[in-house]
């Protein structure tokens, strides 16, 4: 099965970037919320990087959406 990186909402604080990023690299949310506010404290692009992958990181499909792809 393909891995594909997709916002978390079901254990998003902000938008949900960080929990994806942890589901996905298989590290705990927390580490990777740390990981955030460390480079954004200490004038690293944290906040910036943040932002982005917000804008870009989409949602996972719904259920609905993806048993229609499963058919193609």
């Amino acid at each position: 099965m393909e891995r594909k990186l997709y916002k978390d909402p079901s254990n998003q604080m902000i938008a949900g970037v960080c929990s994806g990023l942890g589901n996905y690299l298989g590290v705990d949310v927390t580490l990777m919320r740390i990981i955030f506010v460390v480079l954004a404290l200490f004038g690293g692009p944290g906040l910036l990087i943040y932002i982005v992958l917000a804008i870009v990181m989409k949602k996972p499909p719904s259920e609905y959406e993806a048993e229609q792809d499963s058919r193609f």
